[in-house]
């Protein structure tokens, strides 16, 4: 059997998205900013993708923008917002558990004279909001925090600190790559003034992102070329991608509620089964709102790379953290950051689910996960060492 259990990382695209796609992948394939007839066609079908995607997120289609990807549509957001705010401070607020595409972009802006405050959390990954609102400062410019961390699935309080951005003038970005199409969230009411998304990460086309930008506020162009994108991601528009996230996207919120319950029952039910029948093992953030799929679990006395190929050899995927930092051996950020210890750390494993997958999937999941861990503790002598 295979078993796809890595839906934070990637979603497999649902065959209706293709379906949509393929004109513009065969007929329709004039580009968008042409003038003539065949741009017409595909220039029209951005426009009603781009209205499509609006209504949903309760946004003005005018302050939506298409990227390549979540990480591109990040760095536009804080590279822009950086630079056209940099009169009035050179302050930037994040948490401690963003993915390396804020992580690292923040990081790199330091090197440029930006001082970057990272928020704690506690030990569910909940950010700290009083040490966040006594880290804001007058030449605070942005605040930047993910909606839901993608190896453990907490959800922030977003709008809580939207709120303090707000009452302090600062400008507040939101990662949602996680949460799109898998949450129904409106960014207006949340206070979010920037906030990413990804169309891979609820069953669209990979190559596709996208960027609301509320209206009056100042993004500074990062990157230079043509008038697309009101210039801020200029190239040529994906029109077959843009087509494809939109149908997503629609498809995600007819039937977020079912998926959301039945997601969220899996998860329930496989953790219940693996609490029960193996030892020494932590499931983290359980205690508090996650993203119904998501199920990040501790096996102590273990590295959590030989789980991942040993279940990969019998036809199981699943993570030891973010696919975008997998080549990296050091422990996860995420989980030092929410006080686990190093050793244990190295023990994690994400298993998410989603859209595709069955009861029948989890039940031979659960029979394997029992196996391997057992198998890997007998030669374990960490493990050997704590059972004296």
């Amino acid at each position: 059997m295979r078993v796809y259990l890595d839906n934070n990382a990637t979603t497999k695209m649902d065959p209706r998205v293709l379906e949509a796609m393929m004109p513009f992948l065969t007929e329709e394939f004039g580009n968008a900013f042409s003038m003539h007839l065949f741009g017409k066609e595909t220039g029209n079908a951005v426009t009603a993708s781009r209205a499509k995607i609006a209504e949903l997120l309760g946004i003005s289609a005018e302050e939506l923008i298409f990227t390549s990807s979540g990480t591109e549509a990040d760095n536009i957001a804080v590279r822009g917002v950086a630079k056209a705010y940099k009169n009035r401070g050179k302050h930037i607020i994040t948490s401690a558990i963003e993915h390396p595409a804020i992580k690292n972009t923040f990081k790199d802006l330091e090197k440029d004279g930006y001082e970057v405050t990272f928020i704690p959390v506690d030990c569910n990954g909940v950010l700290d909001l009083a040490a966040l609102e006594a880290a804001i400062r007058p030449d605070t410019i942005l605040i930047s925090v993910m909606h839901a961390n993608n190896e453990v699935g907490t959800i922030e309080p977003i709008k809580e600190i939207g709120e303090l951005a707000k009452k302090n003038r600062i400008i507040f970005h939101v990662d949602a790559v996680q949460t799109t199409g898998k949450i129904r969230f409106y960014p207006k009411e949340l206070g979010i003034d920037l906030l990413s998304f990804s169309g891979h990460k609820f069953y669209g086309p990979k190559g596709i992102g996208g960027l609301y930008i509320r209206s009056g506020v100042r993004v500074a162009r990062t990157i230079t070329g043509g008038g697309q994108e009101k210039k801020l991601r200029p190239g040529t528009t994906n029109t077959p991608a843009v087509v494809g996230m939109a149908k997503a996207l629609e498809l995600a919120y007819e039937n977020m509620e079912e998926d959301n319950l039945r997601e969220a029952s899996l998860r329930d039910y496989f953790e219940s089964q693996i609490i029960e029948k193996i030892p020494e093992i932590v499931v983290n953030a359980k205690g508090v709102k996650r993203l119904p799929g998501t199920s990040s679990i501790t096996f102590k006395y273990l590295e959590g790379e030989s789980i991942l190929l040993s279940l990969s050899y019998l036809g199981i995927a699943v993570s030891s953290g973010s696919a975008c930092s997998s080549d990296e051996l050091q422990a996860s950020h995420v989980l030092l950051a929410m006080g686990i210890e190093p050793e244990f750390a190295h023990g994690t494993i994400r298993f998410s689910i989603g859209r595709f997958n069955t009861k029948e999937e989890i039940d031979y999941t659960i029979e394997q996960v029992i196996k391997v861990v057992e198998k890997l503790r007998m030669l374990s002598p960490l493990w050997n060492e704590f059972k004296r």
